[in-house]
């Protein structure tokens, strides 16, 4: 059972973890440095606890100390209970969900290990790549798709935003701990590894060869390959190396004189047209 203790000190250096979580740059270097992420509201926390993830602490009111008391219980980790005031001189914002706990990462995998996970029962078959997404919340948002629609996993640029940075990890329900995800190490080159793998690479972009979404999601449906739907930053899209790689491209039809969509809505589209269908649907 963890210990619960009352801390009255905002400079109390177990908190640590906790401290300045509004500065971006600051949790940007030290949270994969130190190995730990926050996750924020009794949701996100039982995500990440279920999907096993390790906790060093919890930052607690005193009301959550209830409802949270099966979680308190299981851990090892000990359990700071404060005033408002004090968690807010300490994050640097109102903790209006009045919990947060400080979780510890795990290495990330390979992009062959997730593509061809040891401890689930099938390969991956659908999956979604980023590049470049530097903004925490598309990113969570994009993760959400991802769970919600059934993608396999996500593959992430070199410079794309943390998945566990505390925005990303809220806004994404917690679909973070979901949805396997890692990093390419050398980008755009590794699309040669989901080639090898036997995924057809299709770059959501606007371009003169753009086939329609409609018509991916039908020759999908068709052949029942493997499928990696690749997409860009909103105001320049897909890097020319990515869309020299790519065997297909691809462009949701709109209408109105619109163009585009936000990277998180046009992940949420291609998912959910691309999706697995039970035999004898179109």
């Amino acid at each position: 059972m963890a210990e619960l203790i009352t801390v009255d000190d905002p400079e109390d250096p177990r908190l640590r973890d906790y401290t300045g979580l509004t500065d971006v740059e600051l949790r940007r270097r030290r949270e994969p440095a130190e190995g730990l992420f926050i996750a924020e509201g009794e949701k996100v926390i039982r995500r990440a606890e279920q999907a096993g993830y390790a906790m060093r602490s919890m930052l607690l009111s005193a009301k959550w100390v209830g409802p949270l008391r099966d979680v308190i219980d299981a851990a090892s980790a000990p359990v700071f209970v404060v005033d408002p005031e004090l968690a807010e001189r300490v994050t640097g914002y109102h903790v209006h969900r009045g919990a947060l706990a400080s979780m510890a990462r795990e290495p990330l995998p390979a992009v062959a290990e997730v593509l061809r996970p040891a401890r689930r029962a099938r390969r991956a078959r659908r999956v979604a790549v980023f590049e470049d997404i530097v903004d925490h919340a598309n990113l969570g948002a994009a993760f959400r798709n991802a769970a919600a629609l059934g993608v396999d996993a996500v593959l992430l640029s070199p410079r794309c935003a943390d998945p566990f940075y505390r925005r990303s990890v809220k806004v994404s329900m917690g679909a973070v701990f979901q949805v396997p995800w890692t990093r390419f190490a050398s980008w755009p080159e590794d699309i040669g590894i989901l080639r090898s793998e036997g995924f057809t690479v299709a770059a959501l972009c606007l371009s003169d060869r753009a086939i329609t979404l409609d018509e991916l999601a039908g020759r999908a449906a068709r052949d029942e390959g493997k499928l990696a739907l690749v997409f860009g930053t909103e105001g320049a899209g897909l890097t020319p190396g990515v869309l020299a790689a790519a065997d297909e491209h691809v462009r949701i039809p709109m209408d109105a004189g619109v163009d585009s969509l936000n990277v998180a809505a046009a992940s949420a589209v291609a998912f959910y047209a691309t999706r697995p269908r039970p035999a004898g649907l179109g």
